[in-house]
């Protein structure tokens, strides 16, 4: 009964997060704005995907209608949902989406295959229970699930399972001397539930889904600069490029993680053009075994 009464907390806690914010369409209503190119970087790693203009999207955990805000402005067909209609709703109004939903992405409450794509955008972590997300948006889908979300290091980078193994063997509690956020939670209430390429390849062997794809992206924020500035401010974009430059760098010799991850859970086999835009892009295709067993 206690976790059914913090999942319940949650949830509530994050359909009231945005109400109140007088600043809370600042990114839509300033795109020229080096915050808005943050995001503007991760959205088009979605760009393998957008070769139908006739596919249906569905946005989910998508607060303010940022996400299907970008997918209309590529001549995409999409609902923007959310837990919380209260914002969503002055966004229609405004004019940001054409079409939303409330839904819990526990629950959702479409029919199976109800829309080609759907696109979670750094809001899976938010989730209490986000493995009944998933299958939900991979219920709901006809082509793929696109999540694009932290990655977690506990899995991905091997020196951090190194050191814990060796350290566990003192005491289970020392690796969080070297490990510092590895119970990280965010203000709205949320455990921040990072996510790994291996986690999603087990999905998708669990129910024999035909392959997965990642793409790995660096971002940076911080409250020291004003992110607001249009990008024509040289000094603070330039700031911003050279932290994401340098973790680049890290990245490509393998001595850390890329900070965000876009994974793709495919229902049917992509079509040969979107696999060769996403061999352009960079991303890692990966053709799951079948299951011999079950025809």
């Amino acid at each position: 009964m206690a976790n059914l009464d913090f999942k319940e907390q949650s949830y509530t806690a994050h359909e009231q997060h945005y109400q109140g914010n007088e600043k809370v369409f600042r990114r839509l209503e300033n795109k020229d704005s080096i915050d808005f190119w943050r995001h503007e970087r991760m959205y088009k790693t979605l760009a393998p995907f957008i070769t139908d203009k006739n596919d249906s999207w569905l946005t989910v955990g998508d607060g303010i209608g940022t996400d299907a805000n970008w997918l209309q402005d590529q001549g995409l067909n999409v609902v923007a949902s959310d837990i919380s209609e209260v914002v969503l709703t002055k966004a229609f109004e405004k004019g940001f989406v054409n079409k939303f939903s409330k839904e819990n992405a526990e629950h959702l409450s479409f029919d199976d295959q109800s829309f080609d794509y759907i696109f979670c955008k750094e809001a899976y972590h938010h989730f209490p229970r986000p493995y009944l997300a998933l299958y939900e948006m991979i219920r709901v889908s006809t082509k793929a699930v696109i999540l694009i979300e932290p990655e977690d290091i506990g899995i991905q980078m091997s020196f951090i399972v190194f050191i814990k193994n060796i350290l566990d063997r003192i005491s289970p509690t020392l690796i969080n001397k070297v490990w510092k956020n590895r119970f990280s939670f965010e203000e709205v209430g949320n455990y921040v539930y990072k996510i790994s390429e291996r986690e999603l390849e087990k999905v998708a062997m669990g129910i024999n889904l035909p392959c997965i794809a990642f793409k790995g992206i660096n971002d940076y924020y911080t409250n020291s600069l004003d992110l607001s500035q249009p990008t024509s401010n040289k000094k603070i974009l330039n700031k911003v490029k050279a932290k994401i430059r340098t973790k680049n760098v890290l990245c490509k010799l393998g001595l850390i993680p890329y900070q965000l991850k876009t994974c793709v859970v495919f229902k049917t086999t992509p079509t040969p053009e979107v696999k060769a835009k996403m061999q352009e892009q960079g991303f890692k295709f990966v053709e799951m075994a079948r299951n011999p067993y079950l025809k």
